[in-house]
């Protein structure tokens, strides 16, 4: 089953990064968060992966290209055997990746859409390139296969960024919440599609503003409701807040490394 990793928006947001590479390949913990997202899906046994290439798509596939090189590797050197260099570690992803130039300027719908020829079984999962998360990817599609419909959306309900008081009518604090979960949920990417899809795309849809909205108006979107942790880097911020939370060993999406030990 492939996963869809939506690669190619400039995230002008970041441009402390973006100016001179993708945001996929912004780093968290010495590693691109398109690593860690396709480190999530990998965890749970998906690691056939179609990346819809746009803005600098070409240094994701340099990337790649160069990933078990000695230049990103720990190495010895026997200089008496022909300079032959051993690499160290077991970093060695067994991982199929192709690689779609789905256009510059093409909104997210459409960068699905050119992605087709790709997409042959009948399911196929979807994500965006900026965001992590410890979701049960295998509760995911077990869900969306048991309703039937065209597509699950992964929800969640994000902390506000600030304080919520409540107010009486004399001006009196009754209560202070500081940067408590919003009520309502919201479109935390993680998505699950049937190839009925392809019929609400075409070239250049977008996906939040057009097919979702009408899958939703059809009855064919459901939600899948993720109570664990999830984050998006949108911002410089956020780039510093997820380094901060890998540096000191708190990242609730590391859950291949829990795996691994297990």
């Amino acid at each position: 089953m492939k996963t869809v990793i939506l690669c190619g928006g400039k995230g002008m947001r970041l441009r402390e990064y973006t100016e001179a590479i993708p945001k996929v390949l912004v780093e968290i913990g010495g590693k691109p968060i398109l690593w860690h997202i396709m480190k999530t899906y990998a965890q749970h046994g998906f690691t056939d992966y179609v990346l819809a290439l746009g803005y600098l798509g070409d240094r994701v596939k340099e990337y790649f290209l160069d990933y078990h090189s000695w230049r990103r590797r720990d190495m010895r050197l026997h200089l008496g055997n022909g300079n032959v260099p051993e690499l160290l570690g077991d970093n060695r992803e067994d991982w199929n990746i192709t690689f779609g130039s789905t256009g510059l300027e093409t909104n997210t719908g459409g960068r699905i859409k050119r992605l087709q020829p790709y997409l042959t079984d009948d399911l196929f999962f979807a994500t965006y390139g900026d965001g992590v998360s410890d979701v049960d990817l295998r509760a995911l599609l077990d869900f969306h296969r048991a309703h039937g419909r065209v597509a699950t959306v992964t929800v969640v309900q994000p902390r506000l960024t600030l304080g919520v008081l409540d107010v009486d009518d004399d001006q009196r604090v009754t209560r202070f919440d500081e940067k408590p979960r919003m009520d309502g949920w919201v479109n935390g990417g993680f998505f699950v599609f049937d190839r009925r899809l392809f019929n609400y795309l075409d070239d250049n849809t977008d996906l939040e503003r057009e097919c979702l909205v009408r899958l939703a108006e059809e009855g064919q979107l459901m939600a899948f409701q993720h109570r664990g942790f999830w984050a998006c880097m949108d911002t410089y911020k956020d780039n510093v807040d997820l380094n901060a939370a890998w540096s000191c060993g708190h990242a609730p999406w590391r859950t291949w490394e829990e795996a691994r030990i297990a």
